[in-house]
């Protein structure tokens, strides 16, 4: 009985619920027909609960706005893509796609409004700008390891002298005339054996070139076997092996210890830079160079193994480096005359070799007795003296000597001695375009440089010469420094959680604004198995002697111009703010063809910038055929700031 009562009851409520939506429903109905809507507002009388919409009793033609719209002048319709050549994209496996399109030009037009005040506040004069877009197309195959700031042959042709090196220094491509496609990789290019591998062996075809194997075969340098270049160890003043030379230095040379104060070196004429390679294993960092000379692909070489080089000249400039930049500086059979013009080139290696540094010398003056080389050993000895310099040993073929920890010598030395100090009004680390100076950079009165942490507490240790940096901060340097490091670190612990990066193929990278150095010191402190070409612009305060003081290395460099390197030398490229500070100086497509020139094919890049600008660099990148994905910051997706991530793809025409 109860339960029948309590199903009827049951029933009347569904039954009356029903028919209060049926009338509601229908008053609705009536309400919108020919009646201008009601709008619920929040509103800040109390007392009233509905206010009515400021549109009423206002009618609306919903059709004609619709059919009227015009996009307003900051939103552009696309333009019809005309017809392209497509080229397919070799993927990993080795298969074909034919998802990009590279070749004829494709238009993306954006309208910009002005407006211009008229005194009356009711209008003003517009005017529209055009921005092209290329789809990029390859250059022709014989630019395949092209160096634009090198290879301008019509600038070298007019150099009024070529004696001194000068036609292996920067000649940059004038305006408009610079790299616009995109410089193909040879052919047969295959991904690069992974380090520790590739310390002793590469692909024959990522590098087709047989006149190292030819000139310095003998001397262990390097050797063809099938489809690989194989690397002995060797060099031409150790043909039985890196590591027995750097033991015999360390042994001549107690004070030497790799790894703990030797944590920076500068190995001049590096050839396939095994100097470097083996010294890796010893926690030593070498910067290698060479210029782009017979030997044209030493370089190339050096790279391709993942070990640290750039192409550079001992001619009329400054190298690239900060002052007080390198713990030791090693030439073995570099073929350069140390002695010419009053020790210029000699006084460029003491600029950069720190207060109490070493140089090594291993060539045929120190140990041959002809009459010529006894004639350049008896000059070196006289330049190192008047440089200051303590030569401390002799062994074999090898000569050290040591630099001075501060000025006493310099100040002691008898009037008119060559080379002289330099005026104290010149900056020992403005090293852009600059010429080289015969004279001695004085050292910093307080030892700034000179005293430096040893490896590993360096890297995270504020270095003094943080307190010369010149930059206006109402923070601490130190705690500059410490948060810089910290963000980073901070950073790619999010990549590695995130993003996998333990799993990527990283060896050689390049942090493109580097600032103190805190992306690759974190790199560092999460053991990843790489090095870090840190670059500072010359647009940016030259922080290079912090990067250098805490056991990094980097370089100068202007980002409107190409960098000193071949093509396809780098794993990973990082951008963090860096477009958006140069895009006022520079020409983007510019810097980014630039950054697909040295980027590996598998490679990949993280543009951490201004959401302001990710459209624009977005187009080009899509442009040149990466893969792009845009990525929020940790600050979430209302920040300021996106992460684009860029893929390269091996392009085969």
């Amino acid at each position: 009985m109860s339960l029948d009562l309590l199903r009827s009851s049951l029933a009347l409520k569904i039954i009356g619920s029903l028919f209060i939506a049926v009338t509601f429903f229908y008053l609705g109905m009536h309400w919108s027909d020919g009646y201008q809507q009601l709008v619920f507002f929040s509103d800040p009388n109390p007392n009233r609960l509905v206010s009515t919409s400021p549109n009423f009793d206002k009618q609306f033609n919903v059709s004609a706005l619709i059919n009227d719209f015009q996009p307003p002048p900051e939103v552009a319709l696309e333009s019809p893509q005309p017809e392209v050549k497509k080229f397919g994209i070799v993927s990993e496996n080795g298969t074909m796609s034919e998802d990009f399109e590279v070749g004829n030009e494709w238009v993306n037009e954006t309208e910009v409004a002005s407006t211009e005040d008229d005194g009356g506040g009711g209008g003003g004069g517009g005017s529209s700008t055009r921005f092209v877009i290329k789809r990029f197309g390859l250059c022709p195959r014989n630019m395949s390891e092209y160096i634009p700031c090198l290879d301008n042959e019509e600038a070298i042709k007019k150099l009024p002298s070529t004696e001194k090196g000068e036609r292996f220094q920067r000649y940059c491509p004038e305006k408009g005339r610079g790299l616009n496609c995109l410089v193909p990789a040879p052919k047969g290019y295959r991904t690069p054996i992974p380090w520790p591998q590739s310390r002793d062996e590469v692909w024959f075809n990522n590098v087709p070139h047989n006149r190292l194997v030819e000139d310095k075969g003998g001397q262990n340098w390097i050797s063809r076997d099938k489809d690989k270049f194989k690397f002995p160890g060797g060099g031409t003043q150790f043909i039985h092996g890196a590591n027995e030379y750097l033991d015999h230095i360390a042994k001549m040379i107690p004070e030497i210890t790799f790894g703990r104060h030797i944590r920076v070196v500068l190995d001049v004429g590096c050839g396939v830079a095994s100097f470097g390679a083996y010294l890796l294993s010893r926690n030593v960092l070498t910067m290698s160079v060479a210029p782009k000379d017979v030997h044209e692909n030493q370089i190339q070489f050096a790279l391709e193994r993942g070990v640290p080089a750039m192409a550079s000249v001992f001619a009329t400039r400054r190298l690239l480096y900060p002052s007080q930049a390198f713990d030791l500086i090693h030439c073995s059979r570099c073929r350069i005359n140390w002695t010419r013009d009053d020790g210029i080139l000699l006084a460029e290696v003491d600029r950069m070799l720190r207060g109490g540094g070493y140089f090594v010398w291993a060539a045929q003056p120190v140990y041959k007795h002809e009459e010529a080389l006894e004639e350049q050993w008896e000059e070196m000895l006289n330049l190192t003296t008047r440089l200051c310099w303590n030569f401390l040993k002799k062994d074999g073929y090898i000569a050290v000597w040591q630099k001075p920890s501060n000025n006493s010598c310099y100040l002691n030395r008898e009037e008119g001695t060559k080379p002289p100090l330099c005026d104290p009004r010149d900056d020992p680390d403005n090293v852009w375009y600059v010429n080289l100076k015969a004279c001695i950079s004085r050292l910093p009165e307080n030892g700034y440089g000179t005293n430096v942490t040893e490896w590993p507490a360096r890297l995270q240790t504020p270095p003094d010469r943080l307190q010369s940096i010149k930059f206006d901060a109402f923070t601490s340097r130190a705690e500059l420094f410490k948060a810089e490091s910290k963000y980073w670190n901070e950073i790619i612990g999010q990549y590695v959680d995130t993003l996998r990066w333990k799993e990527m193929r990283m060896r050689n990278v390049m942090d493109m604004r580097a600032g103190f150095g805190g992306f690759a010191a974190a790199l560092i402190s999460r053991k990843f198995d790489c090095w870090v070409m840190n670059v500072v612009p010359v647009s940016s305060t030259n922080t290079l002697p912090v990067i250098y003081d805490r056991g990094l290395m980097g370089v100068m460099h202007d980002w409107c111009e190409a960098f000193d390197t071949y093509p396809r030398t780098y794993d990973f490229l990082h951008a963090a703010n860096l477009l958006s500070a140069e895009r006022k100086r520079c020409n983007m497509s510019s810097i980014m063809l630039e950054m697909d020139r040295i980027l590996r094919p598998g490679g990949q890049v993280y543009i951490r910038d201004s959401i302001a600008i990710m459209d624009e660099i977005q187009d080009i990148a899509k442009a040149m055929g990466w893969q792009v994905t845009l990525r929020d910051t940790s600050e979430g997706p209302h920040a300021s700031y996106r992460v684009l991530v860029c893929d390269k793809h091996l392009l085969h025409a």
